[in-house]
């Protein structure tokens, strides 16, 4: 498989072709919502929207599409190493199987165990989306919510039944190096350390995006005749 850098944009990478599929590597979020629409990106069986903070020594990207089509994913992404920046227990990497769907989390943390973050759920850090899955997601992107946090609760709405076509692949697995970012380039404000001030948006953020979510599931609905759940979003 080759890997070239694309000409316009210098912080993607165009994976063309490899022997089991066309795929597209890309980086940051808010170039791939700018530039990748999915008309544009059609001729491309998969889409990988990664972080750059990534160690991928232990990862093979032929191999991990075959283990992604056999086991029927549309919206994926690698195991995360255990020892190193493991936010959600979905994403941590298991030794004894190819894939998984499915996680116990924190009491409280699940609603249900077909809902995000124990099943329907991958990070958006090192997300593999296919071409139908990608022409949804872009249009859940907001540029203007530089963090993305929510987005990653929300993918499910783009694939049925989410809890069996979302999932990680274990036995190609990648490296959160931690390498510092948008979480570090906060100030100090009313004696709150920097990162503070970062975490606070990122909150605020996501309930921006749970917010907007929500008014256009309701316009929806509401367009065509239809009476809206309880809840859409959680």
């Amino acid at each position: 498989m080759n890997f070239l850098r694309s000409k316009g944009a210098p912080q993607s990478l165009c994976i063309c072709p490899s022997k089991v599929a066309n795929l597209f590597l890309v980086y940051p979020r808010w170039y791939a919502k700018r530039f990748l629409h999915p008309d544009i990106v059609a001729r491309y069986d998969y889409i990988f929207i990664w972080d750059e903070d990534l160690g991928v020594e232990h990862f093979n990207a032929e191999a991990y599409i075959k283990l992604v089509r056999k086991h029927g994913l549309e919206i994926s992404q690698p195991g995360l190493e255990p020892d190193k920046g493991l936010t959600w227990q979905m994403t941590k990497r298991r030794g004894d199987q190819e894939v998984h769907k499915v996680t116990e989390e924190r009491p409280g943390w699940c609603s249900d165990p077909h809902l995000p973050p124990c099943a329907a759920f991958v990070e958006i850090m090192a997300t593999v989306f296919s071409r139908d899955a990608w022409r949804c997601v872009w249009h859940m992107i907001q540029n203007d919510l530089v963090h993305g946090w929510g987005l990653d609760f929300a993918l499910r709405k783009c694939v049925e039944p989410a809890h069996e076509k979302i999932g990680v692949v274990d036995s190609q697995w990648i490296v959160h190096q931690v390498i510092p970012s948008l979480g570090n380039q906060g100030k100090a404000e009313n004696g709150k350390a920097p990162w503070e001030g970062v975490r606070a948006r990122c909150r605020k953020e996501w309930g921006m995006f749970q917010t907007r979510l929500t008014d256009a599931e309701k316009a929806y609905y509401l367009e065509h005749g239809i009476t809206p759940p309880k809840s859409t979003v959680a």
